[in-house]
């Protein structure tokens, strides 16, 4: 069985929260390079090949070992009412991207209309290690003065910021990862929204914000910053962060139900909305995901959420 798209190494050293460097754990099986039995249509026999120097970082066969046998099952054996059956694979769905021929391969770039992602979740960390943000500036209910600088501030908890990608050439391209406390390697955005009112209750346009940044540098005492330099018109607005791993994946976490990994709050812009934090750190998004503006400049209906 062959993968279309062989994986790279992913010996990396990256920092933790803290800064320091700590290797990303090194969890694929290793393979001996014993060539196995032949292909029987799902489940690969014996010891397959790996790449030309024994890698199976290299190998474009899949490895028995890393087969998911829980992938057969479809999750209707034992039927809940209205739960839907799950796609199967005995092959770890290496080639599920051939059954939707009419969409191109995602490979590292963001294709706004559409694409197949062939690139595996990854390291999945322990329920104890899911990460959590809480905005403290604005907080839930403030009120700050229009068109005036101030600083967006948020607590975060077991995300290894400041680990980020080329938005442009490696977008959602590697697996998750985590550093050797077990804590997901990523980094945080933030994005504002203007609403009609604070008690809106339709949905919004994903495609159109007030304000958006990718927050690339690593936190500082558990806080990550934005700087909103021109302000925001007199309105109302909801600020919400996007926690995600290095490749700006969403982070994947071991189980359904806990709390959310990501905040949002509710603030207004009027006049006399009295002094916030604003204006006065370092610009903690650097060079915004990558090297490229990320629409943190203000400005209404700018682009969709994408390193571009």
């Amino acid at each position: 069985m062959k993968f279309s798209i062989a994986l790279s190494s992913l010996f990396v050293l990256l920092p933790l929260v803290s800064g320091a460097s700590v290797p990303i754990l090194a969890r694929q099986n290793q393979n001996d390079g014993n060539t196995g039995g032949n292909d029987d249509g799902g489940n690969n026999e014996g010891n397959n090949t790996g790449g030309a120097d024994g890698d199976p970082q290299t190998s474009l066969t899949l490895d028995d070992k890393v087969i998911a046998d829980g992938f057969k099952l479809d999750g209707q054996e034992t039927p809940s009412p209205g739960q839907v059956a799950s796609l199967t694979s005995t092959n770890n769905y290496i080639n599920f991207c051939l059954t939707v021929p009419d969409l191109p391969i995602t490979n590292g770039k963001q294709i706004a209309t559409g694409s197949c992602n062939p690139a595996p979740m990854g390291i999945i960390p322990s329920s104890d290690d899911m990460p959590s943000s809480k905005f403290t500036n604005p907080k839930n209910g403030d009120t700050i003065e229009p068109d005036t600088a101030f600083q967006i501030t948020m607590a975060i908890s077991n995300l290894a910021t400041g680990n980020f990608v080329n938005a442009q050439a490696n977008y959602f391209s590697a697996p998750q990862q985590v550093n050797g406390n077990g804590i997901i390697l990523g980094h945080s955005h933030v994005v504002v929204e203007q609403l009609d009112s604070l008690d809106q209750t339709t949905p919004t346009d994903p495609k159109k914000f007030a304000f958006f940044k990718g927050l690339n540098n690593a936190a500082q005492g558990g806080v990550l910053t934005a700087d909103v330099t021109n302000g925001l018109p007199a309105g109302v607005y909801r600020l919400c962060s996007i926690n995600t791993a290095a490749n700006h994946q969403p982070c994947v976490v071991p189980i359904a139900q806990h709390g959310s990994m990501d905040d949002c709050v509710y603030f207004t812009a009027s006049a006399g909305g009295g002094a916030n934090d604003g204006g006065d750190a370092n610009n903690d998004g650097g060079n915004n995901d990558g090297g490229n503006n990320d629409g943190g400049a203000n400005g209404g209906n700018r682009r969709r959420f994408a390193h571009a």
